[in-house]
């Protein structure tokens, strides 16, 4: 049951919720396919291969007469995913590209999970896809099994094309493709996750520092209490662990203060997918391009570019610290990979820099993360615990 890609993150937003436009104008994605019925709009847009899939469950929907309650039309309202109606916004389902979709939902079944959807067939002129929707052990999240290789339209059956529905931000870095998804998790579920998208879709345990451990990797200390716990699923056709599904759980440490997690998971009402982090390959122009175009970044501590040895890090890795102090980005040079390992840079040298926006509906729940690696796969202590920071300071401010 090997994930070939991940295909999309799909959320469900209210009717008339900016997050459609918002992503287009202040984050400079494309409006490319849209499928609006009677019932429900849903909007893909994309950047590079990083594809979000906005659903929108009209009010009309609701007064879809009962003589269709039982029937197959009206699961059609919403397509490609189950239509929970969660109580607020949230970004709820991950869609992998997978093939055999009939036998991984019977080995799902057989393995006790709960299939939301039953495989189904969907066509149109482009030709004909495959697909199931299996609800995951945590929280709202849900995954799309998705076999469309025997299909060349512009997105999915039921879509149509759409031109010309993006902003030009003028100078902007190339976002790529998506590095990593984040979970919101309540203390102590990160093994059972683990364990089942082990057992599920065959991930594998990724050490985000050289100092993680069995349990993950925990940080202490200054009222912070925090443990990340990662995973990845290298695709068929991927060969760069860069490029591949990535997967951290965060979860809080008993005996803190509350704290970010603690406020997602209390406004959210459960465990969710808490942020998603877009490749960069030139992360400066990136968040200057985008700051310029109204998107909120969270501030990093006042004390971060001032802490001893910081400037005389980023200047050997070639970076200007007072442009990197200007648009709030971080950078950690001390970056282990997987299993403590660090990947082959030209230039000889590894960090990776990354900035937080600030969460882009009106709960504290779910906000975007840029990221720029440079011969690092994975992810730096001071860095977390500086983005950390940067966010529960918003926060607390809130």
């Amino acid at each position: 049951m090997s994930v070939k890609q991940l295909c999309y993150i799909g959320f469900h937003v209210p009717e008339k919720q900016q997050l459609a436009k918002n992503l287009v104008q202040k984050f400079g994605f494309e409006l490319f396919a849209a499928r609006v019925t009677a019932w429900s709009k849903q909007l893909a847009l994309r950047r590079g291969a990083a594809v979000f899939v906005v659903n929108e469950r009209l009010k009309a929907a609701r007064e879809i007469p009962l003589m269709f309650s039982s029937s197959p039309y009206k699961d059609q309202i919403i397509l490609y995913d189950a239509d929970l109606e969660y109580a607020v916004s949230t970004a709820s389902n991950i869609c992998f590209e997978m093939e055999n979709i009939p036998g991984i939902s019977q080995s799902l079944q057989e393995q006790g999970c709960q299939m939301l959807i039953p495989p189904t067939n969907v066509a149109d002129e482009g030709g004909c896809v495959t697909y199931a929707v299996v609800r995951s052990i945590l929280g709202n999240i849900n995954h799309t099994l998705l076999d469309r290789s025997q299909y060349c339209g512009p997105f999915l059956p039921g879509f149509h094309g759409v031109e010309g529905s993006s902003k030009d931000l003028k100078g902007a870095g190339e976002v790529t493709h998506f590095d990593h998804i984040t979970y919101a998790c309540p203390p102590g579920s990160s093994q059972e996750v683990l364990d089942w998208y082990k057992k599920c879709f065959g991930f594998q345990r990724f050490f985000v520092h050289q100092q993680d451990a069995a349990e993950g990797y925990s940080i202490q200390g200054a009222g912070m209490g925090l443990r990340l716990t990662a995973m990845h699923c290298n695709g068929s056709g991927l060969t760069q662990l860069d490029h591949d599904c990535k997967l951290v759980l965060a979860e809080s440490l008993p005996q803190q203060r509350k704290n970010q997690v603690d406020t997602f998971l209390e406004q959210h009402g459960g465990a969710g997918i808490q942020h998603v982090a877009l490749y960069t390959a030139d992360i400066i122009r990136t968040a200057a391009a985008m700051a310029k175009s109204g998107a909120n970044f969270v501030e990093p501590p006042l004390t971060y570019y001032n802490e001893n040895g910081r400037a005389r890090e980023i200047q050997l890795v070639g970076q200007d610290p007072d442009l990197l102090e200007h648009y709030g980005i971080l950078l950690d040079s001390e970056v282990a990979g997987e299993g403590g390992n660090i990947s082959p840079n030209p230039r000889g040298k590894q960090f990776l820099m990354q900035i937080f926006t600030k969460p882009l509906f009106a709960e504290d729940t779910f906000f975007l993360e840029l990221i720029e690696r440079c011969g690092a796969v994975g992810f730096g202590e001071r860095n977390i615990r500086a983005l950390w920071q940067a966010v529960q300071n918003y926060m607390d401010k809130q």
